[in-house]
């Protein structure tokens, strides 16, 4: 029988939310989509940013918000919700994705307070290497510690896809006396509760508190900086 070393103190986070501020890649693939509806012509009113990604983290369905920005013409909402499926995790719009300030100097004290971090995302091999060299964020995350979907899975929703990742991580890490998942959306929390890890909601993503409360989290927090602080005074 394999006996597996005990890691003491193990943190999963998410990668979209806790790490990468995603809003700009958002809004400009609104601002695309919305465009690329209308008529020529037709009078639209497009949100500013901060109305966006206010409506982005409340939940407001896709159709809604092109309604909203005045898409009102038979079918347009259908069609600019199919086209911003399609276009948001397109390779062009990456490049508008940023690293939260906050990012590297909470992983930092995590790794001096010796906790092991995995990392666990939706993202596709594909659009999540390129970005962990381009931050140089793989000194965190050793490879068995990195879970996001290969390229060509079929993805059924977040919330029956994350699971599955969790699972694999149970599964394949070495026992931890203690475990935590960080993340902004209810995948996440739902993803933890399955396999009983402590579950964090952070506010620095796509949903709001409202909505992250819904799904009963043990904690919610600002920021990853605010999960670090919660963290070290808790294990101390």
């Amino acid at each position: 029988m394999k006996i597996q070393r005990k890691s003491s103190k193990r943190l999963f986070t998410d990668f979209d939310g806790p790490l990468i501020d995603v809003s700009e890649r958002y809004y400009q693939v609104y601002i695309f989509c919305l465009y690329q509806v209308r008529l020529p012509q037709q009078p639209i009113v497009a949100m500013s940013k901060a109305e966006f990604w206010s409506a982005k983290r409340a939940q407001i369905p896709e159709w809604k918000i092109g309604w909203e920005s005045g898409l009102t013409l038979p079918g347009q909402t259908e069609e600019f919700a199919e086209l911003r499926r399609l276009t948001v995790h397109s390779e062009s719009y990456f490049k508008y994705d940023r690293l939260h300030d906050f990012a590297i100097g909470a992983l930092e004290r995590l790794q001096a307070h010796s906790f092991d971090l995995a990392v666990m995302t939706m993202r596709r091999q594909k659009e999540l290497f390129p970005v962990l060299e381009q931050f140089n964020l793989k000194r965190f995350f050793a490879p068995d510690r990195i879970f996001c979907l290969s390229n060509d899975y079929c993805k059924t929703g977040d919330t029956r896809d994350k699971p599955k990742l969790m699972e694999k991580a149970i599964a394949t890490l070495p026992i931890a006396d203690q475990q935590w998942i960080v993340g902004d959306t209810e995948a996440d929390i739902i993803a933890g509760k399955r396999y009983r890890v402590t579950t964090i909601g952070i506010l620095s993503g796509i949903r709001n508190e409202y909505q992250l409360a819904l799904h009963h989290p043990s904690a919610i927090k600002n920021n990853l900086a605010e999960v670090v602080d919660l963290l070290v005074q808790t294990t101390s």
